[in-house]
């Protein structure tokens, strides 16, 4: 893997909301006196991550799994324990997984080919995410998490997506394009007693803007891909 010939893979639409992506969150930073170095590192890479995983980039997993890790520490920070579990123990781990499985699964250089969900895959996913829900919040409220329905509900999704990511199946996106609502929601709590956290809120709407992005483009993909 190589991230500069990723980058020069990337459409000129692409890189312009990469971009614009980039300028929005180091803008938004310097405008809220955002000083903690991890949150913007953390925006950072998380937004350049979407933008390969968008487009099928193996890449995109190995950037995913750095971004989980830094994600996790500032979750911690304010007790958002569900997002610090969910992130460093699941979202890591599978994006791992995931980038192994594209590398296997290639339909190009830079492109994974797109797989096929069977109605036995969608049993298996939700009937697991189901027991991965009640397990995990059982743990969070023995933590005493902060805002624990909507740190439950995003450990669904951030289940649901790094499953289907795994799977390769363009619906990853639609997961986690609901994961990024709950996250808006969750950082906008936090804003509310911190604003310094107020970047975390614009860091997940551009995430949302680029997961719906991801799912036009992987439908392209699969079309493309399938009519071949």
């Amino acid at each position: 893997m190589n991230i500069l010939e990723s980058i020069k893979n990337l459409s000129k639409a692409e890189k312009t909301r990469w971009f614009i992506s980039l300028i929005i969150i180091i803008v938004s930073s310097c405008l809220f006196y955002e000083k903690d170095v991890l949150t913007i590192i953390a925006s950072i890479i998380g937004a350049t991550a979407l933008i390969f995983v968008s487009k099928g980039d193996a890449i995109g997993q190995l950037l995913t799994i750095i971004f989980a890790v830094i994600y996790g520490i500032i979750s911690f920070r304010f007790h958002y324990y569900g997002e610090m579990i969910t992130y460093v123990g699941m979202t890591a781990p599978s994006a791992l997984w995931a980038m192994i499985m594209w590398l296997k699964n290639p339909y190009s250089k830079r492109e994974v080919k797109v797989g096929e969900m069977t109605k036995v895959k969608w049993c298996l996913l939700v009937v697991s995410a189901v027991i991965v829900t009640l397990i995990m919040w059982r743990v969070l409220a023995y933590f005493n998490t902060a805002n624990i329905l909507f740190s439950t509900i995003s450990v669904t999704t951030s289940y649901l997506a790094s499953m289907l990511m795994v799977l390769r199946s363009p619906c990853y996106a639609v997961c986690y394009a609901a994961n990024d609502i709950i996250l808006i929601v969750l950082w906008v709590l936090a804003s509310m007693v911190n604003i310094g956290y107020l970047p975390m809120v614009l860091c997940f709407l551009i995430f949302l803007i680029n997961d719906i992005y991801g799912f036009i483009n992987w439908k392209r993909m699969k079309n493309r891909q399938d009519n071949r």
